[in-house]
């Protein structure tokens, strides 16, 4: 009879191992994030930063998503400004990854989205996407022409519209390992092998609009830009109102491109004919942007279920009021958003967006209550909570 249990007791050593770097990555972010406001660093805070952000860099190189996550959750039990720190340097470790090379340049690699929604009628179909190569060459150099990257940087673009399904799916090791096979490809002659982006494209899920419905779906452009560490044009300049006007031109240069590409896009996403409309969120780094892509979808949805539950109940929106806040459902933080009739203060509908990863729940109250502007809703309250009854607490007129 065969009795060994080595395999066993290997895995049990590993997960202790893996259990003690959570425990100590979430210890040194609680003890970085109280030591922050203190002008001068200690050798031993030094230390702990270069200890820090050493381990994350393990974690990433190892593949140990699992111990990164779990560290998360520990930090987010014990301090939640702790989390944060934890959780924003585990995104930018990811997503950006510097290469020193043999003359002695230094030069970053970073990972970005342009969240996009597409609107069409039967909705998009996955085996018509990317099959114009011209279309998707064109877009690829658009995003050096039209300045959204410097023109000394190299920009490669994912051949493929991500589902939020897939970027889901996109572990903190696996962005890392997609930008590290993103270097090779740019700085090497040949052709080299990227199976961490090509497991990426998993597939989107089956989509389930008849030819007749009109669908607005969430998609997710690619891409990783190459560039020299001291490339004048990433250089933010220190004067507050320089650096608001170096954002505000960045963003007139990526309004102006969307406009310009959005034909392109179209021509990478049907090829039947079919209209699109495509709407551009902001090109941002991996992380945030597939953040603010959710997020927005997030408040799509409720604005539908709101609208729905207007007209169910056959009220005009300025014949409703609502009540926002936030509540706990099963543990999670949610803004929920209450509609009430004026005449009798009758509940109408009910809706909840989940708070995102940051914990920003007034910036979520305040996206809620835009929604709701948007929808015709004129009068608006804020709760300072719901509670376990869904009754609203502390209500007072909301003021911007």
């Amino acid at each position: 009879m065969h009795k060994s249990k080595r395999p066993a007791l290997k895995k049990t050593v590993e997960e202790n191992q893996d259990d003690a770097l959570a425990h100590k990555l979430a210890s040194l972010a609680i003890e970085l994030d109280a030591r922050k406001d203190r002008v001068a660093k200690t050798d031993n805070s030094k230390n702990d930063e270069a200890d820090f952000h050493r381990l994350i860099r393990k974690c990433l190189q190892q593949k140990k998503d699992e111990a990164l996550q779990e560290a998360i959750d520990i930090a987010e039990e014990s301090d939640r400004d702790a989390c944060r720190l934890l959780r924003e340097n585990i995104e930018e470790a990811s997503e950006n990854v510097v290469f020193r090379r043999e003359d002695g340049r230094e030069l970053e690699v970073n990972a970005f989205v342009v969240p996009l929604f597409a609107r069409s009628g039967g909705g998009l179909r996955a085996e018509q996407c990317f099959q114009d190569e011209e279309a998707f060459d064109l877009l690829r150099t658009s995003f050096l022409e039209a300045q959204l990257e410097s023109r000394d940087a190299s920009v490669v673009l994912v051949s493929h519209a991500y589902h939020p399904d897939e970027i889901r799916g996109i572990t903190y090791s696996q962005i890392n390992a997609m930008v590290r096979e993103a270097y090779d490809s740019m700085t090497r002659k040949k052709a080299v092998a990227a199976p961490a982006i090509e497991q990426s494209m998993s597939g989107w899920p089956e989509s389930h609009f008849a030819p007749d419905d009109v669908a607005v779906e969430l998609r997710f452009l690619l891409g990783f830009t190459l560039k020299r560490m001291d490339d004048p044009f990433y250089q933010v300049p220190k004067k507050e109102a320089a650096a608001d006007a170096y954002f505000e031109t960045r963003a007139k240069r990526f309004q102006q491109w969307a406009q310009q590409v959005a034909p392109l896009v179209k021509r990478c996403l049907v090829t039947d004919g079919r209209d699109v409309e495509i709407d551009f969120l902001y090109q941002d780094l991996f992380h945030g942007g597939t953040a603010r892509g959710f997020a927005e979808y997030d408040t799509l949805q409720m604005m539908a279920e709101l609208h729905h539950g207007l007209d169910d109940h056959g009220i005009d929106p300025e014949h409703a009021h609502a009540v926002v806040g936030p509540t706990d459902i099963d543990g999670e933080m949610f803004v929920r958003v209450n509609l009430h009739a004026n005449a009798d203060d009758a509940l109408l509908v009910s809706s909840e967006k989940a708070i995102g990863t940051a914990g920003d729940w007034m910036s979520e109250v305040e996206d809620a209550c835009d929604a709701l502007t948007t929808i015709g809703v004129k009068s608006v309250s804020l709760a300072m909570k719901f509670d376990a009854d869904g009754n609203a607490v502390d209500v007072r007129p909301y003021k911007r």
